[in-house]
């Protein structure tokens, strides 16, 4: 798959504000073909960031969701402020 075809777009809600500040975690949009792999290496690739940990789910809508928690040495505070999140 290509790296547009995994991660469509970062997402922001109030829920996902207090995840990036507090847990250091940032959350996209993804394929529904794509798997924690494919997300974290296109997370990787993309944003020169280092993921911990992903998790995905599935909306009621049919939306998949991957929640990726960064390396303490990277902010997600910093990733989001440059994907223009907070604007």
């Amino acid at each position: 798959m290509q790296l547009n075809q995994i991660i469509r777009r970062p997402l922001i809600t109030e829920k996902i504000y207090d995840q990036i500040e507090k847990d250091n975690k940032i959350v996209f949009e993804v394929g529904k073909m794509a798997n924690k792999f494919m997300i974290k290496a296109a997370v990787e690739e993309l944003y020169k960031v280092k993921v911990r940990k992903g998790n995905t789910l599935i909306t009621p809508l049919g939306v998949k969701h991957a929640i990726c928690a960064l390396e303490p040495e990277y902010s997600a505070s910093d990733l989001a402020t440059e994907l223009n999140l907070f604007g």
